[in-house]
């Protein structure tokens, strides 16, 4: 997965700066130009496993110590410069490609198949080999890139030139913005890019901001994301500072994306990968950044103050189609402690867990400390001359007071081992009442749904009860003496179903 992002951003980026400036001028008019601004960032696997393993599939939300957490569409537009207004990103899908593919791109697609080979599509763009030398530096590869590419590529306005641009929006689509795993590229998008006029007009940030919430959802077994990897990056390093994995190299406008570098980790990724779990586990509250953009300005940035009305909205009212996906993290709860507690017994007592820690290892660093301290005053009372130990008594003054400190320390952190035990019990017996009462919904429920079919069946019987008893009273009415046997069973059959309603009652 690593790899892949890495090929498939070099890739993208070669082809953009291969374009002559009319079309990159079209790139940038359809708001994809930020996107090209970025330097080109590594891939910290470590930090988006342990981001996904956070993540909540029926909250759509990482889940903290300290609460649910979500990327919203104004992180989007600041991260990445994408679009978030406009027309949501939305269609038909198609059973099959073939016939459009082979319109509007010239490309072969397999009948009855969405997809277009990779290498085939590279290679429309003048990427026949995309091989990196051994020995070859990032920038050197780069450009060998954009000159191979340039050559390939309509240099005039026209018909080849609108080819050209689309195989670019649809490798640029399919292997970057909403990159999937394998190794064809959808043809999804295509239909939206048949009128080149219309395509700056959709909700690209909108429909971006979808497509990880799908992918981190997909499959627990799954450990990489797709999609564009460096947006979950900078979103971590903007709002979980304390974490360092970033650097901030860059200060500029807009994209914040362009700020940031991944910062360099020598460790192999499990080491990595636990020592980011244990640090998230024991996140210092204070330090999540809730609102990272309260001082970023937006002059002279025209997308970003029409983005504005749609801060604080969720994905799902951009784009009507993908409403299902999209769900916001809903609370009864009125204060932040009744929110907690509910977030406590639903996530098994997490929400507690970080500031347990927090505070028991505070308590231990005091203690470790006051302890080398009495131990300095004691070595330096002992190795120094007596008069000097007499002279005012304040060693002697200095270690008392230092040894009454670790006495209260040490008692206090035993305060706090027995306090997180008992909210560990606590814990544990809450949950185990959470069960038993879902126990007993489970067979509140059992016991309605049994009641609905007896009352069905009573109403059933009275019906027959009902046509019964008219069928006597026209036999009394019109029946001769013959037809009295058929009323005496009719009679009993009635008494029988009354006493069975009577019995379902």
């Amino acid at each position: 997965g690593e790899m892949r992002a890495r090929v498939s951003w070099m890739l993208v980026l070669a082809v953009f700066l291969a374009f002559p400036r009319f079309q990159r001028e079209r790139i940038e008019e359809m708001g994809f130009g930020e996107i090209f601004r970025i330097e080109r960032m590594r891939v910290d696997s470590a930090l988006t496993q342990a981001l996904r393993s956070r993540w909540d599939a029926e909250a759509t939300a990482f889940v903290f110590p300290w609460g649910h957490m979500i990327p919203s569409l104004e992180d989007v537009s600041r991260i990445t410069g994408l679009k978030v207004y406009g027309k949501p990103v939305s269609g038909f899908t198609y059973p099959c490609y073939h016939d459009l593919a082979e319109r509007l791109l010239e490309l072969p697609v397999e009948r009855r198949s969405s997809l277009v080979p990779r290498v085939v599509l590279q290679a429309s763009l003048g990427l026949y080999e995309a091989r990196k030398s051994a020995g070859e530096s990032e920038d050197e590869y780069l450009e060998w890139l954009v000159r191979v590419s340039r050559r390939e590529l309509a240099s005039e306005p026209g018909a080849e030139a609108d080819m050209d641009l689309r195989r670019f929006l649809i490798l640029f689509l399919g292997r970057l913005l909403f990159a999937t795993r394998g190794n064809a590229v959808h043809c999804r998008f295509l239909p939206l890019l048949e009128d080149l006029n219309e395509v700056g007009g959709y909700a690209w940030g909108a429909a971006f901001l979808v497509h990880p919430f799908d992918s981190l959802g997909a499959s627990e077994r799954q450990t990489s994301t797709s999609g564009f990897f460096p947006f979950l990056q900078v979103w971590a390093y903007l709002h979980l500072p304390a974490l360092r994995r970033g650097d901030l190299t860059r200060p500029s406008l807009v994209p914040i994306a362009h700020h940031w570098d991944s910062r360099r980790d020598s460790r192999n990724l499990g080491d990595q990968l636990e020592r980011l779990q244990e640090a998230i586990d024991s996140y210092p509250y204070l330090d999540v950044v809730w609102q990272p953009y309260l001082g970023e300005g937006d002059e002279g940035q025209p997308s970003l103050v029409q983005a504005h009305p749609y801060f604080g909205r969720s994905a799902k009212e951009q784009i009507d189609n993908w409403e299902r996906r999209e769900k916001a993290v809903n609370s009864d709860a009125t204060t932040d402690d009744a929110y907690l507690q509910t977030y406590a017994l639903k996530y098994g007592g997490k929400v507690y867990k970080s500031a347990r820690h927090q505070d028991r290892e505070a308590a231990q660093r005091q203690t470790v400390e006051l302890r080398r301290e009495l131990e300095r005053v004691r070595s330096t009372g002992a190795g120094g001359a007596s008069s000097s130990r007499g002279a005012g008594g304040s060693p002697s003054l200095l270690e008392a007071q230092l040894a009454g400190a670790v006495l209260r320390a040490e008692e206090a952190q035993r305060h706090l081992e027995e306090r997180e035990m008992d909210l560990r019990l606590t814990t544990e017996h809450t949950m185990d009442l959470q069960g038993q009462r879902d126990q007993l919904q489970g067979e509140i429920q059992t016991t309605r749904s049994e009641r609905d079919q007896l009352r069905i069946r009573a109403e059933a019987v009275e019906a027959q009860v009902a046509e019964a008893t008219k069928e006597l009273v026209a036999l009394r009415v019109q029946g001769p003496p013959a037809d009295q046997t058929e009323m005496v069973r009719l009679r009993t059959e009635v008494m029988a179903q009354q006493i069975r309603i009577n019995e379902l009652r």
